[in-house]
């Protein structure tokens, strides 16, 4: 009985910590690039108490065991595009297939993201909705006209006083990893490597197995409202039965103490 309860205890964790993930995915479900994430569990050792027989004598040809509950092992990050919306802003990028964008941070390092929602800063950088740049950098002129962006990351001008010529200004790069879901998660829309991530590639859209770029559109999230309420709703009747299991294992314990000889 006192196995049931740490075993149906491990149960309840599990699954607190699986609507904890749940609600996160609902909570950013109109976040530009989000990806949603799902929690991975594992059973626990088992205790062996009839071992296996060698097929002689009343030795049983089974053995029995019992476990000991549930552990969580990972939350893991589901990468399918996202739902696409139309902005007709030039400068909102969504890419169609794998990579990243590659943003400078504070501290000098490189961040990625799915979010392709950029502006410009005071000096007409290329910048994120929290100021980081793209990278590599790209200035847009002040006397540009129009912006657009090829499929293939280029970014081009019309200047002012000359229409009819289109001007090539930048190129814009994209990042791949060989596993993106060992990535680490940063905060607002930025995902760092890791060890388990492995080194970026770094290549133009198109190329080398990196998506192409749409310029006009932003890739909102992959989180499927549905689908997520269903999977709430089978983690809360879980999380009842575990707790319904300490109950029942408590009032055997009682049961058991009230005997008397």
């Amino acid at each position: 009985m006192l196995r049931a309860m740490t075993s149906a205890a491990s149960g309840m964790k599990a699954q607190q910590t699986n609507i904890d993930t749940i609600s996160n995915n609902l909570a950013n479900v109109n976040t530009a690039g989000y990806k949603k994430s799902h929690a991975e569990f594992q059973d626990l050792l088992y205790e062996q108490i009839v071992p296996t027989g060698r097929g002689s004598g009343d030795a049983s040809p089974t053995r029995v065991e019992i476990g000991h509950g549930v552990k969580l092992v990972g939350t893991n990050r589901v990468y399918s595009q996202g739902l696409i919306t139309q902005t007709e802003n030039p400068l909102d990028m969504m890419i169609e297939g794998d990579g990243f964008f590659q943003v400078s941070l504070p501290d000098g390092s490189i961040g990625y993201t799915r979010d392709g929602s950029f502006k410009l800063d005071a000096d007409r950088n290329l910048v994120t909705a929290a100021g980081y740049r793209i990278e590599p950098p790209i200035q847009i002129p002040l006397d540009a006209t129009d912006v657009s962006i090829a499929r293939d990351g280029t970014v081009s001008v019309l200047l002012a006083g000359d229409s009819a010529t289109v001007q090539d200004v930048a190129q814009i790069e994209l990042a791949k990893f060989a596993n993106p879901a060992g990535l680490t998660n940063r905060g607002g829309n930025i995902l760092l490597p890791s060890p388990n991530s492995g080194q970026p590639l770094i290549s133009q859209a198109g190329l080398d197995g990196l998506g192409e770029i749409a310029s006009g559109f932003l890739e909102m999230s992959n989180v499927e409202t549905v689908e997520e309420l269903v999977k709430m709703i089978t983690a809360q009747r879980a999380y009842e039965l575990n707790a319904k299991t300490i109950t029942m294992a408590d009032d055997m314990m009682q049961t058991v103490n009230q005997l008397k000889r």
